[in-house]
């Protein structure tokens, strides 16, 4: 797939509006969020991981409990 974007001017901050073919391609609809990563050929979009969420909270409730013994491992 291959297409032109365009960017519009929305109050303050800037914004691409992605066609429904594109959409589709994502399996997102409008007011979902997107990932957006860069790689060696440029940005990539894609929808997020469902899991993502749940795998942040877990990591960030183990960083809270073991945060003397993560220090000690940082140095």
């Amino acid at each position: 797939m291959n297409m032109s974007l365009k960017i519009i001017k929305v109050g303050n901050s800037s914004a691409v509006i992605l066609p429904k073919e594109l959409m589709a391609h994502l399996d997102v609809t409008a007011g979902q969020s997107l990932s957006v990563s860069r790689t060696p050929r440029g940005i990539e979009l894609s929808a997020p991981d469902e899991d993502f969420e749940a795998q942040m909270a877990a990591a960030r409730e183990v960083m809270a409990r073991r945060k003397r013994a993560l220090r000690e491992l940082a140095k």
